[in-house]
């Protein structure tokens, strides 16, 4: 007998061994696998997979395609139909393409007693079936803002002790929400009592998970929070969550709850875990569950969800988990991510490094501040190239200022042992708006010609002598022209600007104003003239990044908002972090503490706001990232004429920022400052130096970094 025939027949008897033994069912990013005591055999290939679902009549799979169901494991059905679907336009070699993908959905959950009834959601709304996904339809959202992160369905009594059938969505920034869906008028009703709050913020911190489940008769709710270790039991007569256990420390994440008979399990960094069905109320400690660590080693890559058999849960019956990437909270899954790991350093404006001397003074700064990487503008805020370009669409599009001869100043710095970055301003763009008539120019469609936001003022009018004192509105300009993110051009201009950067030996492109424009009076004014049909403000920016990274062969780093970092919305920017994670390899959010509100975690001790913003907001922008990515984030090297400022900013404001980064996620971190001034700078910190204030959240006893290790 051949061997390739009898490899065949060992592979046949491998496969029908695996299928026969109780298996637990895993999703990874690759496809669905199953996965016994003598190994993993793929079962589909299904990209994406982060949810599994079982119900009498079959299973059901939440994925990249949307959701997915199947009798027998063996044949699969989509059943989409109702869900919104986004398209992705795709450029190559000057060819136009799209595809359309169903929108990335946030969570599906069934009825616990009738496996018909199934809801899920997207950023935008909420969806529910009556039918097993046969069809779908729309529930609206609890917010005007887009943004959802968990849901689920349950019959619960009314106030008369009828029962209804009642939805719960969750929202990044407002908190948890109700409503009868079989209302004439449903409406969704807030229910915040008894969920934590971050200090200084209105609303209960983000809800993670909630999980219906049929218990002794009765139909129970619990919730999870996303950055606080905190798990509750909805009271649905008082309309208040009563909290069953909170762990120890000030940031941890609560993850896919399960409630067994013998507890409630969750998922949380580097661990599963489990709450006794007899422990107290507001117990510390959870037991670590370690028994199915081996089994998703199986898997060829990284397990994102499983089903887990109740033969192999030790009683607990069947569980379904998700988010399992938090079981290795070490590991990042971007191509360049280890590359783009523990680089810290600093912004310069290319205009001071245009002379050896400047140079040479911004390299001394690098290396006494013990810094290993600087970021300098190659397109500037206004369009301008700031090299000696030798690309010909960038010659024959671009407009070169005053600048860097690359040869030469790349060399420097690899003498110094300095990591290159080349920081490109996208979709703002003076220089490329008025190209060519303005052909990329976002549009006032009001006024038919290049849109450019202003603010209306009031000032004094000139009167004749003795006349009455007098205003008018007129309108204040903003210096900010943009490009059309929807343009396939205005991609591969910015495209072909890095891979010349690369090619001359920068060491990554950082994108900046990667998003729409947020400010003007006439913002409603805007149009999208290459917008194309089915496509947003995420799915113009995915297109771009997925082009992006096609054609970069190396670390991409995108800007965001601060906000965008804290929040997973990105409604009026377009910077979706669970989104664009997906296409570079460190996120670089600006948690300036001058550009939030001033009382934004200003309780007392006020001087320790900078430590608190980056402490529980690096870690924050890791968990939405899925670790996907590096988060470098840029810290404030500058003063800013606000009232925190005015009292607070000093070299230990500076300083804060930074142990509180080091002690979140510890994967480095840019400083600004527009005009290069960098007085304010200390030495960069080690893991091991104590923190020099007073604050519980840098208390020597705390895990540091908290997330994520290096």
């Amino acid at each position: 007998m051949r061997l390739s025939r009898i490899f065949a027949l060992l592979y046949v008897f491998l496969t029908v061994a695996a299928f026969s033994q109780p298996g637990i069912i895993a999703g990874t990013e690759q496809g669905l696998f199953r996965i016994t005591r003598t190994g993993a055999v793929k079962i589909q290939d299904i990209s994406g997979v982060r949810k599994i679902l079982r119900t009498p009549a079959g299973w059901y799979v939440m994925s990249a395609a949307g959701i997915l169901f199947s009798a027998d494991l063996a044949s699969f059905e989509e059943r989409n139909s109702g869900l919104p679907q986004k398209v992705i336009k795709t450029w190559e070699n000057g060819v136009k393409g799209f595809h359309r993908e169903i929108q990335e959905l946030k969570d599906l959950e069934v009825h616990p007693d009738n496996p018909l009834i199934l809801v899920t959601a997207t950023k935008d709304s909420v969806y529910i079936t009556r039918d097993g996904g046969h069809n779908w339809k729309n529930a609206g959202l609890s917010a005007a803002t887009t943004g959802a992160k968990a849901v689920a369905i349950a019959s619960l009594p009314d106030s008369t002790g009828a029962e209804q059938l009642v939805l719960f969505m969750s929202h990044p920034i407002y908190g948890i929400s109700w409503k009868y869906a079989d209302s004439s008028k449903p409406v969704w009703a807030d229910m915040p009592a008894g969920l934590d709050k971050v200090p200084s913020i209105k609303w209960p911190d983000e809800v993670a998970d909630i999980t219906a489940i049929r218990k002794n008769g009765k139909t129970e709710i619990y919730v999870s929070q996303t950055f606080m270790p905190r798990i509750y039991r909805l009271d649905w007569t008082g309309k208040k969550f009563d909290k069953i256990w909170t762990g120890p420390g000030f940031i941890d994440t609560t993850e896919s709850i399960s409630v067994t008979d013998k507890g409630v399990l969750f998922v949380s960094p580097g661990m599963l875990r489990e709450i006794p069905a007899s422990a107290p109320a507001t117990v510390l400690p959870a037991a670590r569950i370690s028994d199915w660590d081996l089994d998703f080693a199986l898997a060829p890559s990284q397990v994102q969800c499983a089903w887990i058999p109740e033969e192999r849960t030790g009683g607990r019956g069947d569980v379904s988990l998700t988010e399992l990437w938090l079981l290795a909270p070490e590991k990042r899954y971007s191509t360049y991510a280890q590359t783009a790991n523990l680089k810290k350093g600093n912004y310069i404006p290319v205009h001071q490094v245009t002379s050896e001397a400047g140079y040479n003074a911004h390299l001394k700064t690098l290396k006494d501040n013990g810094l290993n990487m600087l970021v300098i503008d190659m397109k500037d805020d206004f369009g301008i190239i700031r090299y000696d370009t030798r690309d010909p669409l960038v010659m024959k599009k671009g407009k070169t200022g005053r600048g860097i001869h690359l040869e030469s100043f790349v060399k420097k710095a690899k003498e110094n042992g300095i990591y290159l970055i080349a920081r490109i301003v996208v979709f703002k763009d003076k220089s490329l708006a008025s190209w060519n008539k303005s052909q990329y120019a976002v549009w006032d469609k009001l006024e038919e010609k290049p849109w450019q936001g202003y603010e209306m003022i009031t000032r004094k009018v000139e009167v004749s002598e003795g006349g009455e004192p007098a205003t008018e509105k007129v309108r204040k300009y903003y210096e900010e022209y943009w490009v059309d993110p929807y343009s396939e051009e205005v991609w591969e201009y910015n495209i072909a600007i890095s891979r010349e950067l690369i090619q001359r030996g920068f060491d990554e492109i950082q994108f900046d104003y990667i998003r729409f424009p947020t400010d003007g009076a006439n913002l409603s004014n805007t149009s999208y003239r290459w917008q194309e049909s089915g496509m947003d403000k995420e799915s113009a920016l995915m297109s771009f990044l997925s082009y992006a990274r096609k054609e970069i062969d190396a670390p991409i780093s995108i800007d965001i908002y601060g906000a965008n970092g804290w929040y997973r919305t990105g409604s009026r920017t377009g910077q979706d972090v669970e989104l664009l994670a997906r296409y570079v390899d460190a996120i670089c959010p600006m948690f300036y503490p001058s550009h939030f509100e001033q009382n934004f975690l200003a309780h007392n001790p006020a001087a320790e706001r900078p430590y608190r913003i980056y402490y529980y907001g690096s870690y924050r922008n890791a968990i939405i990232a899925r670790n996907h990515v590096i988060i470098r984030p840029w810290a404030q090297a500058f003063y800013l004429n606000v009232s925190y400022d005015r009292t607070w900013y000093n070299q230990d404001y500076v300083q804060r920022q930074i142990f509180g980064i080091r002690d979140s996620i510890n994967q480095g971190y840019t400083y600004w400052n527009n005009s290069g001034r960098y007085g304010d700078l200390r030495p960069d910190i080690g893991i091991d130096q104590s923190y020099p204030w007073t604050l519980p959240e840098a208390a020597a006893g705390l895990a540091k970094p908290a997330f994520g290790g290096n």
